[in-house]
């Protein structure tokens, strides 16, 4: 054979044999074991029966009741998490979602200029449906429960307080704040 044939062969398999031994040498070297128990499992959870018809999350707490705690400074803070979608301003222009201006008390799907999704059409029975103080608690708690079919993306609030913080917080944001429920009113926005 010709030399610089058996050279390129020579180098092929000295390369073979170094790329092997380094391959075997890195795994007994960095080899895991598996855990015995998973650090974190998620579950899913499997939407139930009464999930399907739409039904409203329970709310162990009344929102008018919360709302005599809840502090408007700590909601500013819980709004941040909105403001990826949503704008607070008067008169600040929609993002992904509409301007929450206002909100409290404003029919709901009306805001000008926001194309909304037909489900939340559909709920607001032609903007008959305002946005109470009890259907901001149940929606916030988890949108696409109590909307279903709304195009608003984010999972909810699951604590009771910052739910009430926001929406208190939610309430300071308009030019003359609609008065604050009494806490000893019955839960309205049972669907």
């Amino acid at each position: 054979m010709n030399s610089y044939v058996n050279t390129a062969v020579g180098a092929l398999l000295g390369t073979v044999f170094v790329l092997m031994s380094v391959s075997i040498a890195s795994e007994s070297i960095f080899h895991s074991e598996n855990p015995e128990k998973e650090g974190f499992a998620i579950v899913a959870e499997e939407a139930s029966a009464a999930d399907a018809g739409g039904a409203a999350p329970a709310a162990a707490v009344p929102i008018a009741q919360l709302l005599g705690k809840a502090d408007a400074k700590a909601g500013e803070t819980v709004f941040k998490k909105c403001q990826a979608c949503h704008d607070g301003t008067k008169g600040g222009p929609n993002k992904v979602g509409p301007n929450l201006f206002g909100v409290v008390d404003r029919p709901i799907a009306s805001h000008e200029g926001f194309a909304y999704s037909s489900a939340m059409k559909d709920y607001s029975k032609g903007s008959s449906e305002k946005w109470t103080f009890d259907h901001l608690n149940h929606f916030l708690a988890a949108p696409k429960k109590y909307i279903a079919g709304t195009a608003m993306g984010f999972a909810g609030l699951q604590k009771d307080t910052d739910r009430a913080n926001l929406i208190l917080y939610l309430h300071t944001l308009a030019d003359s704040p609609v008065p604050l429920p009494d806490p000893n009113a019955p839960d309205t926005a049972t669907q």
